[in-house]
């Protein structure tokens, strides 16, 4: 087994694979060879995803069947259908059999981050579609409740993961987690906190520690987020903008930006929905609705208890976004 890629955590496979790699490949000819093929879904990940598609996911009786172990993946699949409460309670229980794993909690943050997002109004598409649209939104009151309990998983994700990488610097379980610890702390100053300039430094370090995953597991895909969102985002300023930042050690290329965060799409464990919106929010910015749709249709098919995304393409076809 490829180092990275442990047993027990493969991905659910979504109905619009296919347009996201057909997405990477549009833009950008495929250069990261063999290692980019999507693995396939283990046994345990089908029946897994059959229960949860009829709604009859039974818990055995513990003198008859072994209980079988916390899934990661299942919370981030609750998350992404905004049950953040059922979310919680598996990256809670992740967290008590697995106590020294900086995923749990990085997890948690994670899922406390797009919680406050989804009440705050933040994940509707409009905010980020226009520069006006976000340079210009409303401030927002966040939950300090939430922040504490946010800002106190990214310490214990923090700790955790450089405790690893002391021991085994090529953990790339442990590069992952200080590389979303690093973007989740970015996403609160800009998104909920509206201090976009200090969330370049943590952006930087994402980058900074995917690419350091990249160059070990370059295979573990859910690191072209962080990369990819980055190099979109510069690629996207002004000119003069831009070469301030390069100057500050920030690269920017629009279309290579697109490129890995089809990758993630495609292939990520954990962030594939995620990079699926950013790509949705990235194809509308660039005028192309049809592939906005699609993508927002795989959403929508995949995750039928999130509303957001009927809502997102309600307004995709009232021309409204």
């Amino acid at each position: 087994m490829k180092k990275g890629l442990p047993a027990g955590r493969g991905r659910l496979p979504f109905p619009c694979e296919e347009s996201c790699l057909a997405g990477a490949a549009s833009v950008g000819p495929q250069v990261f060879g063999a290692t980019m093929n999507p693995r396939k879904p283990t046994a345990r990940t089908r029946l897994l995803a059959l229960f949860l598609c009829a709604g009859a996911l039974a818990v055995p009786a513990r003198s008859a069947v072994r209980e079988e172990p916390v899934s990661l993946g299942l919370g981030y699949e609750r998350m992404y259908s905004l049950d953040f409460e059922a979310a919680g309670r598996v990256f809670s229980a992740w967290q008590r059999e697995r106590p020294e794993d900086p995923l749990g909690p990085v997890s948690e943050a994670a899922s406390l981050l797009f919680s406050e997002l989804n009440r705050l109004g933040i994940l509707e598409a409009q905010f980020f579609v226009k520069d006006d649209g976000f340079l210009e939104r409303p401030n927002v009151k966040p939950d300090p409740g939430a922040r504490e309990r946010f800002v106190a998983a990214l310490e214990r994700a923090d700790a955790r993961a450089r405790n690893r990488i002391a021991a085994d610097p090529r953990d790339a379980d442990s590069l992952f987690a200080l590389t979303l610890v690093s973007g989740l702390e970015a996403d609160y100053a800009s998104l909920i906190e509206n201090r976009n300039i200090a969330a370049l430094g943590p952006t930087r370090r994402a980058t900074q520690w995917a690419e350091k995953l990249l160059a070990v597991a370059p295979d573990y895909t859910d690191a072209y987020l962080a990369t990819g969102l980055s190099k979109y985002l510069i690629g996207s300023t002004p000119a003069p903008v831009r070469w301030i930042l390069r100057l500050g050690g920030f690269a920017g290329d629009k279309q290579e930006g697109i490129r890995e965060l089809a990758l993630t799409a495609a292939h990520g464990r954990y962030l594939a929905p995620f990079a699926r919106l950013l790509l949705t929010i990235a194809y509308l910015r660039e005028g192309e609705g049809d592939r906005a749709r699609r993508m927002l249709e795989g959403l929508r098919h995949e995750f039928p208890d999130n509303p957001l995304f009927a809502r997102e393409i309600a307004r995709l076809d009232a021309g409204l976004n």
